[in-house]
Parts: structure tokens; sequence; C-alpha cells
């Protein structure tokens, strides 16, 4: 952190990087492989984490995700999230013009029952 309390636009830029699908089935792949065996899971985490120079909680999210999309936790797929989003954004749009429509149609209902000046 720079004097001024704010952060640094290195900083910022690491705390918001985008890692490679490579770098991301890399890191799955050795956590899955340290936890095999050492036979635990304490650890394996973060201790693959310092190896890679990649934040913990960024690993840990992504081995939960794997662990999802292999069937072995309950939660949304990968594809699932995916189709959700897509859902969700549809319906968004699909609001935005009902809205609209909506509008316009009070608009031309409110000038059919104004008097004609003909």
């Amino acid at each position: 952190m720079e004097d001024d309390g704010a952060m640094s636009s290195n900083q910022q830029s690491r705390n918001f990087r985008k890692y490679p699908p490579e770098m991301r089935e890399r890191a799955v792949r050795l956590v899955t492989e340290t936890i095999a065996e050492a036979g635990e899971r304490h650890g394996a985490i973060t201790r693959v984490a310092r190896q890679l120079g990649i934040g913990t909680e960024s690993l840990r999210t992504w081995v939960a995700q794997a662990e999802i999309d292999g069937g072995q936790r309950p939660g949304l797929t990968t594809e699932e999230r995916e189709r959700l989003k897509t859902l969700e954004r549809e319906n968004r749009e699909l609001r935005r013009a009902n809205e609209i429509l909506r509008t316009a149609s009070a608009f031309f209902a409110a000038e059919l029952d104004r008097p004609s000046s003909r």
C-alpha cells in the first residue's frame, strides 16, 4: 500500500488477476495429487498455492468447482452455472423489452383516447 492508504496499480491488478485455464487445471491436479499422496486435505491447497504463486482462496474455489463438476460434491456444475447465467441474461432482456412494449402501448392508447384535432 502506498502512504495515502490507496493500493498501487500493481497491487490492484494482482488482486484481480485472470489465470489461464491450463494453469487452473494444473493447480487443481497438483492439489488432488498432493491430497492422494499425503492422505489428508489439511494444508494441501495452501502449499500448492504458495508453490505456484496463486491466491489460496482462488485455488480453493477452483478445487471446489472441480469436485462439483466431478460429482464428488453437491452444487451447480460449470455447465449448469453457464446455462443459469444465460437464462438470467435472457430473462433481463425480455423484462426490459416487455417494459418498453408496456410503455409504448400506454402511450398509443392515450393517443387514441385523445379527441382528434381534425
